[in-house]
């Protein structure tokens, strides 16, 4: 019998990327099911799309901690409590500490709507219209102590085109988010992802 990875999903919001992650793992098109759903916001719509998929939703409210890092050591806490092996960020604002980094060592990741290195940080497709990018995208990359510098895993683009606003790149962009998150789990949950410093390699 196949081995089942436990994921922990962090979020604030809408939690689009949860459910493409959450879809993919029912479907079986990845080895691992959603194990916990914690937010920091108590009204994420997120946490509803994981109490109606039947999975632990919860909410840690940041203000009642003294610090980043205390934070952390709830979503510690918490993470394990729920064996987790995989913590996966989809839309989850809030900076993370090496508390979470050092109890799961290249086992965080995060999807920004950006090309990295190009616009990271917030408002990532309205960085890229202002500054006249012909191409954006999206990345997925292991979380390390820096915004958006960790390493590569995968990336999608998407084209810029001259009728673009903010919100209608975002649609675009956020397909390719809600297919590419999930492949990116994938590849974790079947050991296929290998890193040597900054450089991620997939293995066959």
């Amino acid at each position: 019998m196949e081995r089942t990875l436990n994921i922990g999903v962090l979020i604030s919001g809408s939690g689009s990327n949860l459910q493409s992650i959450m879809d993919a793992c029912a479907a079986g098109k990845i080895k691992a099911r959603v194990a916990c759903v914690i937010s920091n916001k108590a009204d994420a719509f997120g946490l509803e799309r994981a109490r109606k998929a039947g999975i632990p939703a919860l909410h840690l409210d940041h203000r009642a901690y003294s610090g980043r890092e205390s934070y952390d050591e709830a979503l510690v806490a918490t993470l394990r409590e729920f064996e987790v092996e995989l913590v996966a960020l989809a839309g989850f604002m809030r900076i993370i500490t090496p508390v979470l980094l050092e109890a799961f060592p290249m086992a965080v990741m995060n999807i920004h709507p950006a090309l990295l290195p190009a616009f990271p940080g917030l408002h990532a497709q309205r960085q890229a219209l202002d500054y006249g990018a012909k191409v954006a995208g999206c990345t997925v990359h292991f979380v390390d102590p820096g915004t958006d510098t960790g390493p590569i895993i995968l990336q999608a683009a998407v084209p810029v085109l001259p009728s673009d606003t903010e919100q209608t790149l975002s649609a675009r962009i956020q397909k390719e988010e809600h297919r590419l998150y999930p492949e990116a789990i994938r590849l974790f949950t079947e050991g296929l992802l290998e890193v040597s410093g900054r450089v991620v390699s997939v293995g066959a």
